[in-house]
C-alpha cells in the first residue's frame, strides 16, 4: 500500500516573550493511503500543530510534506487554498456546522464551495444516508443530537469526495457510545469511499481502531503502532 502522505523533517517553532517555542521538533511519519491514522497526544504534544501543517493549515518552520505526491510547503497559498477546497475534508471538535441550514443545505453548501461537479442533490443524499441521517435531511442543527450535528460534519466533510479527511478532536465532545459510532462510520467510510482519515484524539479507548498510532509528547513522535498489517502491504 503506498503513503498518501509523507511528513519528513518537520519542525514549527513559534515566538514567544523572550525567545521562542519549539511545539514540534523534526517529526518524521508516513501515512498509507486508505487508512484511519491516529495522532494521540495530551492537550499541548503538539498533534493540532501537526494537523494544521499536513493539512495545508499552516506552514512548518522547517521540513516537508508531500501529499499524494506533491509537496505543500513549496505551494503558493492559492495552490494550498485550491488543495484545501478540493482534496481536503475538515472535520473539527466543534461541529461548526452553519445554524441557520438545514443538514442537506450543509452539505449542499460544502459542495458549492469545492465546485462539486456531479448532481449536488443525488450526493448530499447519498452522503447523508452513508453517516444514518436519511430521516434527518430537512432538520437544523438545534433540532438534532450532538452526536447528529457531528454526523453532518463528517457527511459535509466527505461530500465532494476527497482524498483526505482531517478530524481535530471529533469525538472530543461526544460520549463513549457516541464516539465509537463515530470512529464506526470513519472505517465504513474508508471501505466504501476509499478516503483517508487522519484524526487527533486523546482518548486510549479509540486507538485500538487506528490502522497507525502515531503519539506525541512535547512535539516528538515516541511510538508508532500499526494495526491490520497495514505497515506490511
Amino acid at each position: 500500500m503506498s503513503d498518501l502522505l509523507v511528513v519528513d523533517g518537520v519542525r514549527r517553532v513559534f515566538p514567544v516573550a523572550g525567545g521562542t517555542f519549539e511545539a514540534l521538533k523534526g517529526i518524521d511519519i508516513k501515512v498509507p493511503e486508505k487508512s484511519l491514522t491516529i495522532l494521540k497526544g495530551r492537550s499541548g504534544s503538539g498533534k493540532t500543530t501537526l494537523l494544521n501543517i499536513i493539512s495545508a493549515l499552516d506552514y512548518p518552520t522547517e521540513g516537508s510534506v508531500t501529499l499524494d505526491g506533491g509537496d505543500i510547503t513549496k505551494m503558493s497559498e492559492s495552490q494550498r487554498e485550491k488543495i484545501r477546497r478540493t482534496h481536503i475534508g475538515y472535520i473539527f471538535q466543534s461541529v461548526a456546522l452553519i445554524p441557520v441550514m438545514s443538514a442537506y443545505e450543509n452539505v449542499e453548501y460544502a459542495l458549492r464551495l469545492a465546485n462539486y461537479k456531479g448532481d449536488y442533490k443525488e450526493r448530499v443524499l447519498e452522503v447523508l444516508k452513508m453517516v444514518g441521517l436519511s430521516k434527518r435531511v430537512s432538520h437544523m442543527p438545534e433540532e438534532m443530537s450532538g452526536g447528529e450535528q457531528q454526523r453532518v460534519a463528517i457527511a459535509r466533510a466527505i461530500a465532494h469526495k476527497p482524498k483526505v479527511i482531517f478530524a481535530d478532536e471529533p469525538t472530543g465532545e461526544l460520549d463513549s457510545a457516541t464516539s465509537l459510532q463515530v470512529i464506526g462510520i470513519f472505517k465504513e467510510l474508508i471501505k466504501k469511499e476509499g478516503i483517508t482519515i487522519v484524526m487527533t484524539t486523546h482518548d486510549p479507548k479509540i486507538m485500538e481502531y487506528g490502522d497507525c498510532v502515531f503519539e506525541i509528547l512535547d512535539g516528538e513522535i515516541i511510538s508508532s503502532t500499526f494495526n491490520n498489517e497495514k505497515e506490511g502491504e
